[in-house]
């Protein structure tokens, strides 16, 4: 009998044990999948470009605003030089790299210093910039690069009582144009037109960043008073607002189509942080997370293609880079770039003109002031296959604009009109730098206007918008015909057959 009963305890026992292992077991793969997820992005590394492809002796702005002083597309690099007696920029052919030349041609019409320049993401010969002496500017590059001092603009735009900060292009409508200066008021200029058609004074305090959504109906602002505010541009009244009492929000922008709203800022602790917010409920965020206890700002890129977000900080040399999802974790951390030397703002050179044939996803244009240096740094998925890599290559958005000012203005929202970047593939192009063929026709549209003889500038730029109207109108019906044509076609066809 007493062997029995040690019999059955010990049984019970291995019993007891074997179902404690199953059920570890069970937890530790749980735990194991739940941290494991599959991505073609998480072998992405970062590649400094040689010193052949740096662009050096510029003498890059030491102004302390937040700002990149950098801004760079398919055709050319701008960047905000240090100078005296008014404010000045660089405009760099960019397949010229190399020293510049301290006599090089410059954009010299502010009164005050430059403090924001963008290129048009639709004509890549035209630039904007924000100054302190409160205006902005717009600017036309000649194919080539400048051969002299520019100071005459195609358009002054005088709106702001104060140092005008920020500068943002509308990412469908080339006509539109934003503005936020240090009145606390954001001006919606209607550049076919020349002429202010809203201001928003929603805040009280000092702007600090502008994000548009991907259709540009929403705009996300962020604000000294420590509030993130989601505002209708067009009425100017604002949907949302998150008091964010316990950070400082500094950097804002929108995640593409997730519906999804990332911030950089200073927590309580002094520790630099990102939050990811619902943009149709910003009473709390998804999610925060800290990053390290550095005090410079953390300025945020989204490639909306790939779903990737860098994290930059200035006055540090490191590139974290993080993938994006709508569902938990939503921030999944893939990486860092490092590098010694410190940054004071990065330019980002639009997907259409990353080299494809290298599986290049992003570029960045690193300004080191301490040496005078712009260094490009390229983001690549290792693969070794020579082919069109179509799933880190989607169709990405174009230099055609969707819609005008005036449909834009009249309520009107369309998404960016889509490219496919497989005709860029192993196109000849030594530096990797020069524009598409699409960017090329884009250029010779505009070249076509010199035989106008336009009595200003300013109507030289309004007949180029009105051209990419017309242009757009003349497509749309081509589109219907065609629609049309293969309707009366069938309907042929059936009486054919009957």
């Amino acid at each position: 009998m007493c062997h029995l009963l040690l019999f059955t305890i010990s049984s019970s026992r291995r019993s007891s044990g074997a179902q404690r292992e199953q059920i570890f077991m069970t937890k530790v793969k749980m735990s194991w999948h739940s941290m494991y997820r599959s991505s073609k992005f998480r072998h992405v590394y970062g590649k400094a470009g040689s010193r052949e492809q740096c662009y050096e002796g510029i003498p890059i702005t030491h102004s302390v605003h937040d700002n990149h002083f950098c801004a760079v597309n398919p055709k050319f690099l701008a960047v905000v030089t240090e100078s005296a007696g008014g404010g000045a920029f660089l405009v760099i052919p960019l397949h010229k790299p190399g020293r510049i030349d301290p006599h090089h041609p410059k954009v010299c019409g502010h009164q005050g210093s430059v403090m924001d320049i963008k290129w048009s993401p639709f004509m890549d010969n035209i630039i904007a910039s924000s100054s302190e002496d409160c205006t902005v500017r717009i600017w036309q590059i000649p194919d080539g690069g400048l051969r002299r001092n520019m100071t005459e603009a195609l358009m002054i735009l005088i709106g702001h009582s104060r140092r005008a900060g920020l500068i943002e292009w509308h990412p469908t409508c080339s006509g539109i144009l934003l503005s936020a200066g240090y009145d606390c008021k954001i001006v919606i200029w209607n550049l076919e037109e020349g002429v202010a058609v809203k201001m928003i004074d929603s805040h009280p305090d000092v702007i600090l960043c502008m994000s548009f959504n991907t259709d540009g109906s929403l705009l996300a602002t962020s604000c000294k008073d420590k509030k993130l505010r989601i505002i209708d541009p067009r009425s100017g009244k604002v949907l949302q607002e998150a008091d964010c009492k316990s950070s400082r929000v500094n950097r804002v922008v929108f995640l593409g189509n997730l519906k999804l709203v990332l911030t950089t800022g200073v927590s309580r602790w002094n520790t630099r942080q990102i939050a990811l917010w619902d943009q149709e409920d910003l009473c709390a965020p998804i999610t925060e997370e800290e990053i390290d206890g550095l005090a410079g700002v953390l300025f945020p890129f989204y490639d909306a293609d790939t779903h990737m977000l860098y994290l930059a900080g200035k006055g540090d040399g490191n590139i974290r880079y993080y993938e994006v999802s709508a569902e938990k974790p939503f921030l999944q951390f893939l990486m860092e770039f490092r590098s010694p030397a410190p940054q004071k703002g990065l330019g980002v050179m639009a997907k259409r003109g990353v080299d494809v044939s290298e599986c290049e996803i992003f570029r960045f244009y690193k300004l080191v002031t301490l040496k005078g240096l712009v260094e490009p740094i390229s983001m690549i998925v290792p693969r070794r296959s020579e082919t069109y890599q179509e799933d880190i290559f989607p169709m990405t958005a174009g230099t055609e604009s969707a819609l005008s000012a005036a449909e834009w203005l009249r309520g009107i929202d369309r998404g960016p009109l889509l490219i496919s970047l497989k005709e860029a593939y192993k196109r000849p192009n030594p530096a990797g730098l020069r524009a598409s063929e699409r960017d090329r026709r884009t250029v010779k549209g505009i070249d076509l206007l010199e035989n106008i003889t336009p009595n200003t500038d300013k109507e030289l730029l309004k007949m180029v918008f009105k051209q990419q109207d017309e242009i757009r109108k003349l497509k749309d019906e081509l589109g219907e015909k065609d629609e049309r044509i293969r309707q009366l076609e069938l309907e042929l066809r059936n009486l054919r057959n009957t």
